[in-house]
């Protein structure tokens, strides 16, 4: 019993840092629509993150042309339902260890994070139509 107290503390703490990262205060405040992650903080700025708003992960490389085309698509529907999900981009190259983690094998690979879990994912340049329907199927946004 006192475990799960002094575990749940420490996830409170947890998002209590998060959000002051990202000058959150209080739940009043506005999350940022896109973020930038890295090996380093991705548990942080997206598993814990998810718990609060869900995450669409963007796994790209500088280097492939279908994640040009799929990169603004994704920023624009965040950005329509803003305050209602948030998007992290991680640049496979940069990040090898995460993007070996959720298994990605090509780029643009899109995970959607919910509750600190990955429920559900797609690769490649989908077109916005489709991506609003997943979104709205999965979250219920859009």
């Amino acid at each position: 019993m006192s475990e799960d107290k002094e575990l749940e503390k420490i996830k409170r703490k947890k998002l209590n840092e998060l959000m002051k990262r990202y000058g959150l205060e209080s739940s009043s405040k506005k999350i940022p629509s896109i973020i930038e992650v890295n090996d380093s903080n991705f548990r942080e700025n997206v598993i814990e993150l998810s718990k609060k708003i869900p995450v669409l992960v963007d796994f790209y490389a500088d280097w492939c042309y279908p994640c040009k085309i799929l990169s603004p698509v994704l920023e624009k529907i965040v950005k329509e339902n803003s305050g209602k999900i948030v998007l992290a981009k991680i640049n496979v190259d940069k990040s090898p260890i995460t993007a070996g983690e959720f298994g990605i094998m090509s780029v643009p690979t899109v995970i959607l994070f919910k509750d600190g879990e990955a429920i559900d994912r797609f690769v490649g340049a989908l077109p916005e139509p489709y991506i609003k329907e997943w979104l709205k199927e999965e979250v219920m946004i859009v």
